[in-house]
């Protein structure tokens, strides 16, 4: 039997996963690294506690598995998106690895936005203009850290830094360069106006390749600490949304991928690229004639830790108790309350928002409080705002690319029923929930596979991918969600007229409350 590794570099941690070449899993790792919030905004990782992860994984999965000399046939990498370091002559870092969740370019996203060039950027680089991506933040450090900019010789993501280390190679796979705004989707390179405006040079980013491409002659230290061969071959990749499609085998037309995890989005796989009139989705190359279409949120389970922490401490200790895992207890308590929790609403923006409104300033609420509403309502409505969320990117996809016929969901939400059951009412859509283990380093695999010749069709795939739950819609609830979801669409339009508001008094006082 011969092998490849799947290695996911992902917001909070490095997962590396190895497999079997009929997609069995054989290995596992988790390596997890803080996250820095140290003001406002701010939301960095450091790249040598992802690089030391990385190393790590790979070095336990393969000291774990011992296999055969020659049989592991290659590493392939999938990696979050919008990631942005400076580097200087050296290729040694200036800065932390600013992260998608970092929204201190949301100024300079606004004057995008305002002055009509933002609308312009999206429709060459089917990239919504945000401070999640590297071309805001370039903008932001052009501007207002003009030192460190000053001092910068190139620009990377955190993947074409790991990669360099690696190799000494400075290379950027297509998907990764498509999600930092400045990638032309129909040059297949890096845009003019966009360089423009961040005032880098093209001999100041790596160099563009496939998501196929393979490096060769790994760093011969490296290769003793991980234990491989130093010609041992690693796929560059793709990036994390688009690998989770392939790694649930939702790349055919009108599958419809739903991930919550931290975050959450929903995505579907075209032969070419799609951009949105209205520019509310995402367009990201996979591979040859394989695009994603879709749109990311930052509110999924990130809103539950909240619910759990800030507002049912008592029913966190019952659970410890109770030696239960504290979501399964909320959630069961959310299944006693009907379907769309008696009128109340729950906008689950405590992040921002990204899909489909595309506002770092957007803010949470609750409406429809009454005096029957109790803790349980809340907990139920916080679920069904994170799906309703997901539900409005789903319409706004439909329009750019029809209909779904079916949803593959996936992600740590798919373990509690309630939710998998929720999906599919709110959606109206049967709801299957994949097999696969570590969803998107399956994807990974995949593609190393298929850029090895191990396979020699990316739909291969659907061997590797099994089913163990399938939903289809309760009619008596999706009637309930059909008379809301008009409700909280309009609502959510109506506040955005207040989100910057609202969001610069908090800056202000959070400022002042910093020096006191």
């Amino acid at each position: 039997m011969n092998y490849i590794i799947g290695v996911d570099i992902g917001t909070t941690s490095v997962k590396t996963v190895l497999y079997d070449t009929d997609g069995e899993v054989k290995g596992y790792s988790n390596d997890g690294y803080p996250l820095y919030q140290d003001t406002p905004d701010m939301a960095e990782e450091d790249p040598e506690e992802i690089f030391s992860a990385m190393l790590a994984g790979l070095t336990e999965v393969l000291r774990k598995a011992d296999l055969k000399h020659g049989t592991l046939k290659g590493i392939s990498f999938s990696c979050a998106m919008h990631s942005l370091i400076l580097l200087d002559e050296n290729h040694k870092p200036l800065t932390r690895a600013i992260t998608w969740a970092d929204n201190r370019a949301v100024n300079y996203a606004d004057q995008l936005k305002e002055s009509g060039k933002a609308k312009e950027l999206y429709e060459k680089t089917g990239t919504p203009v945000h401070p999640m991506t590297p071309l805001t933040k370039l903008m932001w450090l052009k501007n207002e850290r003009k030192d460190v900019y000053d001092k910068a010789a190139y620009f990377v993501g955190i993947k074409e830094y790991i990669l360099y280390k690696l190799f000494g190679e400075l290379k950027e796979d297509y998907s990764i360069a498509n999600a930092t705004g400045m990638f032309n989707i129909f040059k297949m390179d890096w845009d003019e106006e966009a360089l423009e405006l961040t005032g880098v040079s093209r001999d100041q980013l790596p160099e563009l390749v496939d998501t196929t491409y393979q490096f060769k002659g790994l760093n011969k230290a490296y290769a003793n600490v991980i234990g491989i061969d130093e010609d041992t071959p690693f796929v560059i990749g793709s990036s994390d949304g688009p690998l989770a499609n392939l790694g649930v085998n939702a790349i055919k037309p009108g599958v419809l991928a739903v991930t919550i995890g931290t975050s959450g989005a929903v995505r579907v796989v075209t032969d070419k690229p799609v951009i949105d009139p209205k520019g509310r989705v995402f367009c990201y190359y996979l591979s040859k004639d394989k695009w994603v279409v879709g749109g990311p949120v930052n509110n999924g389970g990130i809103v539950f830790r909240w619910v759990r922490d800030q507002l049912c401490a008592p029913e966190k200790v019952t659970a410890e108790q109770m030696h239960m895992d504290s979501y399964d207890l909320l959630t069961e308590i959310a299944a006693n309350i009907p379907a769309g929790s008696d009128g109340l609403l729950f906008h689950p923006f405590l992040g921002g928002e990204r899909a489909p409104i595309w506002d770092a300033n957007a803010r949470g609420s609750f409406f429809g409080l009454t005096r029957i509403h109790t803790r349980a309502h809340m907990i139920r409505s916080a679920l069904e705002g994170i799906v309703f969320n997901l539900y409005t990117v789903s319409l706004a996809l439909e329009e750019v690319v029809g209909k779904p016929t079916s949803i593959q969901a996936t992600g740590g939400f798919a373990r509690s029923e309630l939710w998998r059951q929720m999906l599919a009412d709110i959606f109206e859509q049967d709801v299957n929930i994949p097999e696969s283990f570590e969803g998107t380093a399956l994807g990974a695999a995949t593609l190393g596979m298929y850029s090895l010749g191990i396979i020699d069709d990316l739909e291969k795939v659907k061997d590797f991918v099994g089913v163990t739950n399938a939903h289809k819609p309760n009619p008596d609830n999706y009637k309930v969600y059909r008379e809301l979801a008009p409700i909280y669409i309009r609502l959510s339009r109506q506040l955005q007229t207040e989100y910057k508001n609202i969001a610069e008094f908090q800056r202000k006082h959070d400022v002042e409350n910093e020096n006191k």
